[in-house]
Order: C-alpha cells, then structure tokens, then sequence
C-alpha cells in the first residue's frame, strides 16, 4: 500500500509503477516520470535517492528526455530501480512521505501533465503473431484457400515498420491518401483510403541492445524486454491490398502508429505469467524455451463516435508475448533499445470486405473507421 492515495480502481497501484516522459505548463522540459494513482512521480527530481550498486553511477538516466538511457543499462538496473520506487512510495516509508517540500515537487498532478513518447524510437518491428487476424487478412488479400502462409506455423513472421510515424496516444491522425484498385476490372485510383482499419496491439520495448554479428540466444530474450504498451497499428486496408505485392506492406501501413505513454515493466506482469502454449508443429530449437513467459491479458476498444455519449465495445482480443527477439537478432542485427510490437485484433476481424462496417449507436452506421472521438484501447491482466 501506498501514502500516496490510488483509487480502487485506478490502473496505477504501487503494483504497476509504469514509466512515462511527461512535461507541465510550469516546467515544459520533457522528463521521466513513474504514475502512482493519480500522480506522477518526477524521478528527476528525486534522482540523487538512487543509491543502490548500479543506479548510484547512473543518476544521470533520470535527467534524460526519454528512457533510453535508462532502458540501455539493462535487468539489475531496472529491478533496483523498481524495488527502490516501491519501498520509497510504501506507506511505511518516511523518506518522501514526510518530507513536505520534496514530495511537492516530485509529485505532479496527472491532470496537469502533457504525456510524450516514452523513447526515441530508431526502429521496430511488427510481428504477425495472431493467427485469426493472419487468416483474415489473408483472405482479403488472397482468398480462403490461400489464408494462411507455409511459413507462419515455423517461424515468427514479421516486416521492419516506419518509427517516425509512432505517436503518443491523443495525436490527431489525419486519414492517409493513396493509390488504390478498388475495382480489378478498372485502371487504379489515387485518393483518401476509405477502408481505414485499427490493429490493437501490444509492444514491448527492448534493451539494452546487442553488437552487429552478435546474435542474442532465445534463452536471453527475457533480460532485454524492459515493458510494454498498447499499440493501434493504424493500417489503410485498400492502399495495402494494391500495393503489397511483392515486397510487402509500405504506405498503407507507416502513416501513423499510435501507443500509449505508459510504459508497463515486465517485472509487474511476472505475477502474471502463464505456460506457455504447445505449438504445432514445434518450432526449431533456436526458437524454443522451457521458461514460461506467456501473459494472457484481456484486450478490447470502444468506439466512441461524433454525437455518441460513450463507447461502444467493438473489439475483444486476448495478447501473448511472441518469441519474437531471437529472429530479430539471429543474424546478430545490430538493435538499439526500440519497440517491438506483438499480438493484434482489427476491425478487419468484425466487418471485412465487403461487409459493412458494425452499427455503433442506434441509427448511426460509421465508416471502416470513425473520425470522432474514441476510447483508447484498454488492457488488463485478472
């Protein structure tokens, strides 16, 4: 339990401690900070408390504008940091609890904070880790008989994304124009994508990263994954189906990218942990791993459309982790810490073409994807 006061059913308990880069109209430098109910504790403020045998030489990381330098001193650094800021936030400690001056300026109303990307981001990688949303997507493009690719089953399938194009959550996403062929009889058109799809996603970030030739074993993957976030992987459907052949997605999925500014540690999910499932056929041996590190976390988005009081509910999914590091470093290709993204559900999965899209409120039928309002994604863990 925590002296600073967290709601019942805040996402933020001493439990969850997520990291975050925020700024105030008070103090517009970008900063790290760590959310506790419905405050954000600033860890710049409160840097020169880290003590302990590693952070006591990188005080510094809690000054920068983003997490990298954090993330890029690895697992001792971010488990001393983690059982550092829940003994500092517990009820029973002293330290910031009674001391008036430095609690007024290391905790910051959520309310009074603007939220920035939690890292610089030099690259990703999306991964086609869900097999219903492969199969769908695969029968748009391809047809039934084609839905699912030989390779999918043996090896994590995945393609380099654009990272300028990722943005925190509460960006306005201007719908993307570009050449399509709506019709196969008929010359392509070029104009606004009028199949403007979600991806609900999760990702995680990694570091620290590796050497070039350097390959990081499966049996490593878990000392490089600090935490993660939810993902809308905006994806303009007949942009993608004109031009994907045969290179792959381009710009019908890299015009924008949007994920949540907390930024959850694995650490907090490890209470969480399920076996991981049986897979067949089983992947090679570099591919395999007897720890469990599988989360099965609740997904869902509502829609919340222009003149419509609240969200409506319009997709469900259930996120697990990939085995998705090794593949990215089997080569021994040089990565910095970055995001990597991971399991998805879309509108694709409700609608499809041709169908229309799902009615949202009584008498109001949006597009492939409203423009309004909405609801963020939400994930929990039970």
């Amino acid at each position: 339990m925590s002296f600073v006061p967290v709601a019942e059913d805040s996402d933020f308990s001493i439990h969850n401690l997520p990291y975050g880069v925020f700024s105030t109209a008070a103090n517009p430098r970008s900063r790290i900070g760590v959310a506790i109910g419905d405050q954000i504790l600033d860890l710049s403020v409160i840097k020169h408390l880290f003590t302990g045998p590693v952070l006591s030489k990188h005080q510094d990381v809690f000054v920068q504008p983003t997490l990298n330098n954090f993330m890029g001193l690895g697992q001792a650094a971010w488990k001393e940091a983690r059982a550092f800021l829940q003994n500092l936030l517990s009820a029973g400690q002293a330290r910031l609890r009674d001391d008036a001056e430095l609690r007024k300026r290391a905790l910051v109303p959520q309310a009074l904070a603007t939220m920035h990307l939690p890292a610089a981001i030099g690259d990703y990688t999306d991964f086609y880790s869900s097999r219903q949303h492969a199969a769908n997507v695969g029968i748009m493009f391809r047809g039934k008989d084609n839905a699912l690719m030989p390779n999918w089953l043996h090896l994590p399938v995945g393609y380099h994304g654009r990272a300028s194009s990722i943005v925190v959550s509460g960006t306005p996403i201007r719908r993307p124009m570009g050449q399509m062929r709506p019709d196969d009889s008929k010359p392509p058109v070029y104009g606004p994508s009028k199949l403007l799809d979600i991806e609900l996603e999760m990702a995680f970030f990694v570091g620290p990263g590796n050497r070039l030739g350097e390959p990081i074993p499966i049996s490593k993957a878990q000392e490089h994954i600090f935490g993660m976030v939810l993902m809308n992987d905006w994806s303009a459907r007949d942009i993608q189906r004109w031009e994907y052949v045969p290179l792959g997605p381009f710009l019908g999925k890299s015009f924008a990218t949007t994920i949540s500014p907390w930024v959850v540690p694995m650490e907090a999910l490890m209470p969480f942990v399920v076996p991981n499932p049986e897979q067949d056929p089983k992947p090679l041996p570099y591919l395999c791993h007897d720890q469990p590190y599988t989360f099965d976390i609740k997904l869902s988005v509502a829609l919340r459309g222009e003149g419509m009081s609240q969200g409506v509910p319009i997709c469900k999914s259930r996120g697990r982790l990939p085995r998705g590091l090794r593949p990215l470093h089997g080569e021994g290709a040089a990565r910095p810490p970055t995001g990597v993204r991971s399991s998805r559900a879309s509108w694709t999965h409700l609608a499809g073409p041709p169908a229309a899209p799902p009615t949202t409120d009584p008498g109001t039928r949006g597009p492939s994807v409203a423009v309004g309002p909405s609801r963020p994604p939400s994930g929990t863990n039970e």
